[in-house]
């Protein structure tokens, strides 16, 4: 990857690459769910963020890939690492020990229902009033899935993970460097902010480094996030917010089917009414409307 910054033109998203970058998070939600019960929250957090980014720039320095310049641009790579790393990821993790695993795949996920009027805002990409209804209609989905749950609980630190990739989308965009080191850089600070907190919290790491846990965190950590997010942040330089983000409808998808698959998890009615709602409010921002697809970015 050498574009250094989004093209003045967006396009639709790839869907092989968008249905494989889904289908990695849908499954990271069921690894990160077994793989707790052999390594604490934070560690877990922290290793998962460390591999990826060592694994990231170890490819940059193989394809010698011009690293970050500047302060402006070092400075939005360490806001992004705290927001969508450091945040995101001990929300998401949190999420899961007061949550199902497939109610917090919809509520980590709703990143379609947060990006549209950011983008608005900050990028001039117009909104819709069939996309205002999806948002409400998502909005209300959100509610029926996190209320019932009391505040507090898993399904708010969900919400506040879907809420940090979000802005860490959004800064993504600002970043005029190259997409492979960017990634990196920010998985490996955002790692080692967690491996101090987790130091300072949980104190010296105990973790059963069986055979499935090392198998779970090499996947999790190079497939449903080195590989996956890289995908992502490429796919964001050049598509509509809305429209590469909206494809993250197929993650809640994903990740319910292998909680029931895999862990036998049952739904609640409110949960499944919750989760139908947001998934078709998600479909909805998806489905190609009468807006143009390439537009300039302020």
């Amino acid at each position: 990857m050498s574009e250094s910054a989004p093209s003045t033109q967006l396009r639709r998203p790839n869907p092989l690459r968008m249905l494989l970058i889904t289908f990695a998070w849908g499954s990271c939600f069921l690894a990160i769910s077994i793989g707790l019960k052999d390594a604490p929250l934070l560690w877990f957090a922290a290793l998962r963020a460390l591999i990826a980014g060592a694994a990231l720039l170890l490819v940059a320095g193989l394809r010698r890939e011009a690293m970050p310049r500047g302060a402006r641009t070092w400075t939005l790579i360490i806001v992004m690492a705290v927001i969508n790393v450091s945040v995101a990821f001990v929300a998401m993790f949190g999420g899961l020990i007061g949550l199902s695993t497939g109610a917090a795949s919809v509520l980590a996920n709703a990143q379609p229902l947060f990006i549209v009027l950011p983008a608005w805002w900050i990028y001039k990409e117009r909104v819709s009033m069939r996309t205002l209804a999806a948002l409400g209609v998502g909005f209300t989905g959100l509610l029926a899935v996190a209320v019932p749950s009391g505040a507090g609980t898993g399904a708010w630190l969900s919400i506040t993970a879907a809420l940090a990739i979000t802005a860490g989308t959004l800064i993504s965009r600002q970043i005029k460097a190259n997409v492979l080191p960017v990634i990196g850089w920010h998985f490996l600070i955002g790692g080692a902010i967690l491996a101090l907190i987790a130091g300072l919290v949980e104190g010296a790491p105990v973790i059963n480094w069986s055979a499935r846990f090392i198998g779970i965190l090499l996947y999790l950590s190079l497939v449903g996030t080195a590989a996956a997010f890289l995908g992502w942040f490429t796919e964001v330089r050049h598509c509509r917010l809305d429209a590469v983000s909206a494809w993250t409808l197929l993650v809640p998808v994903f990740g319910i089917l292998l909680s029931i698959l895999v862990l036998g998890e049952r739904q609640t009615s409110w949960g499944i009414a919750g989760m139908m709602l947001v998934i078709v409010s998600m479909l909805v921002l998806e489905l190609p409307g009468r807006k143009r697809i390439t537009k300039e970015l302020a």
